[in-house]
């Protein structure tokens, strides 16, 4: 689903025009985003979390081509992880209660 189809359906769903619901979407994301960069997680229950994660750089030696033997190292990073929550993941899973 794109963007552009997810704020079509909340429209649908929510009784409200395409730009109300534009609005709202973005909103939410952007919250999202916001406070997941801070270094904050966002957990919405029964739905899933969202949170940032270091990752260790690595290194390793070039395997093949002109530079074979060469050595290459990766920097330290973030990622954004998400896990679903016990309700949405039962849902995908077709688990009903």
């Amino acid at each position: 689903m794109t963007k552009q189809e997810l704020i079509a359906a909340v429209a649908i769903k929510g009784e409200m025009t395409k730009k109300a619901a534009g609005i709202a979407v973005d909103m939410v994301l952007g919250v999202i985003e916001d406070t997941v960069v801070s270094g904050e997680a966002v957990k919405i229950v029964n739905f899933g979390n969202w949170e940032k994660k270091a990752t260790k750089g690595t290194e390793g030696t070039i395997q093949f081509g002109d530079r074979k033997g060469e050595k290459w190292v990766s920097e330290d990073s973030f990622k954004v992880s998400f896990s679903a929550g016990k309700g949405f993941a039962d849902r995908v899973k077709g688990v009903t209660e």
